[in-house]
């Protein structure tokens, strides 16, 4: 189905557009009424004619005409229908009819800008709260905020006015040494020295590549694989060589063969970003020897390795390097909550003095000194264990009700490690499928937005199971289910 013009009011609807039909609806009109074309008391054509008029279901119109009313942009009259507001919303009462564009008065971006610019979110979200499907949100409702609130309030009592100055720059020396301790749950060993708190993992991988990469160098990245470690390779300047990624993990022998004089490689060892695979022991041991017959660095994102289901952990790859060649990327983000904003690097001796020069002002020392507390006090141990028994239910929920609802169309990939899954779809385009449910408020990722080329051999969709309650995953299934039946139909 091509692009199609509504009309009444003049809608253009492009299926294949990365953007949610129901935020394409939402977007027509409320430009025409900016623009004027839709002119204020103009009565609008009800959800069931739009939609009829448009080709898409009623509940996609719908959702796009309930935001305009929340928003202010249209008005309803009982008995009447839905009329153009006469009066917009207060910021943009001043807006008013646009002309053409006029031309920019300042420089395009850069050639990096738009690379940077062109690379996708992780995650394609609906905005809150949290529901099915979301990718990387941990279950924020189980976290025992009372307590974090506690230890928060212990630490502003005693507080010191030599406190407010600038700090260590690798960070506060008790969280540093927390973690030290903490690492060696994930097979690795670590002084708190080696050890460099960052403002989220995200900037822990720029900060590393910048340090690492000149302009040309050849960086290893994993196909699919995270968006957020591309962008901050393109951002250093590196060529990125995507590497294919097997059942045992990245396939070094292929990426030797590609760029074997590559000066880094990313990777994400224990679960897989996106396809959830761990690397095989004999693929690690493999990439540790091409990185010490080339020469290059190894950087292990460890995102979300804590959660485990029936499987014991291989150890990481920290451990099992004896060049120092690999530089271990942590989060807090899915063990606790994603605002927190706090992230580590371990950095082998010989790079500590460049890393602790080139390290910008560091994260809130409270959030510092009260997360070094909880790991201290044994909570973060306790934290994690009842999430991974609150997750396996979760995944369960998933599994049950993708075999209810969905039987012979959505198929579930094996899960060992992590808060997501990867599911096979049969009898539906993916990316038709994100968009119809997105018009249902469930949030899906296709497969192929992992992928540097945007295109996959997998017709398949990535499905978080961590953010909301077994009830809300059978609800989303129910509607994915719903949306999978919409996009066969198209």
């Amino acid at each position: 189905m091509g692009k199609r013009p509504a009309s009444n009011i003049l809608i253009r609807l492009d299926p294949r557009a990365r953007v949610a039909l129901q935020q394409q609806i939402y977007s027509g009109i409320r430009l025409g009424i900016l623009n004027g074309i839709l002119e204020p008391g103009m009565r609008l054509p009800s959800s069931r004619a739009l939609a009829e008029d448009l080709g898409v279901s009623r509940t996609t119109t719908m959702l796009a005409l309930e935001q305009l009313l929340a928003e202010g942009y249209l008005a309803t009259q009982p008995g009447s229908g839905t009329f153009v507001a006469r009066e917009l919303p207060d910021d943009l009462r001043h807006v008013g009819p646009s002309g053409p564009t006029p031309e920019p008065k300042h420089p395009p971006l850069s050639a990096r800008g738009a690379a940077l610019a062109a690379v996708p979110p992780p995650a394609r979200r609906l905005g809150a709260p949290p529901r099915a499907f979301r990718i990387g949100t941990p279950g924020l409702e189980l976290f025992p905020l009372r307590l974090w609130s506690q230890l928060a309030r212990r630490r502003l009592r005693s507080i010191a006015p030599a406190q407010l100055d600038y700090g260590d720059p690798n960070g506060l020396r008790a969280l540093r040494e927390a973690i030290a301790g903490q690492v060696r749950t994930r097979g690795t060993r670590c002084a708190a020295e080696q050890v460099l708190i960052v403002g989220g993992s995200q900037r822990g991988l720029e900060l590393i590549c910048h340090l690492l990469l000149d302009p040309g160098d050849q960086a290893w990245i994993e196909e699919p694989g995270f968006p957020g470690a591309r962008r901050a390779l393109l951002a250093a300047g590196a060529r990125v060589v995507p590497v294919r990624v097997d059942a045992d993990g990245l396939d070094v022998e292929a990426g030797a063969r590609n760029a074997g004089g590559a000066r880094l490689a990313y990777c994400t060892p224990s679960h897989q970003f996106p396809l959830g695979v761990p690397m095989s022991l004999a693929r690690r041991l493999t990439l540790l020897k091409w990185a010490s017959a080339a020469r290059a660095w190894v950087i292990e994102d460890d995102y979300d390795g804590e959660f485990r289901y029936g499987t014991h952990p291989i150890p990481c790859l920290h451990g099992l390097d004896v060049d120092g060649r690999v530089i271990y990327v942590g989060s807090f983000s899915k063990t606790l909550f994603p605002t927190l904003r706090l992230g580590f690097l371990i950095v082998p001796p010989d790079l500590q003095p460049a890393v602790r020069r080139v390290a910008e002002a560091q994260p809130p020392a409270l959030d510092q000194a009260v997360l070094a507390d909880f790991i201290a006090g044994g909570h973060f141990d306790r934290h994690v264990r009842r999430m991974r028994a609150a997750y396996r239910d979760r995944l369960a929920a998933l599994a049950g009700a993708a075999e209810r609802y969905c039987p012979g169309e959505l198929r579930l990939r094996p899960v060992q490690t992590g808060l997501h899954v990867v599911a096979d779809l049969d009898g539906a385009d993916a990316e038709t499928v994100f968009q119809e449910a997105a018009a249902r408020g469930v949030e899906v990722t296709p497969l192929s937005s992992y992928f540097a080329n945007g295109a996959s051999a997998a017709n398949a969709l990535v499905l978080g199971f961590a953010a909301v309650g077994p009830e809300a995953v059978r609800l989303g299934m129910e509607r994915l289910a719903a949306a999978i039946a919409a996009a066969r139909r198209r």
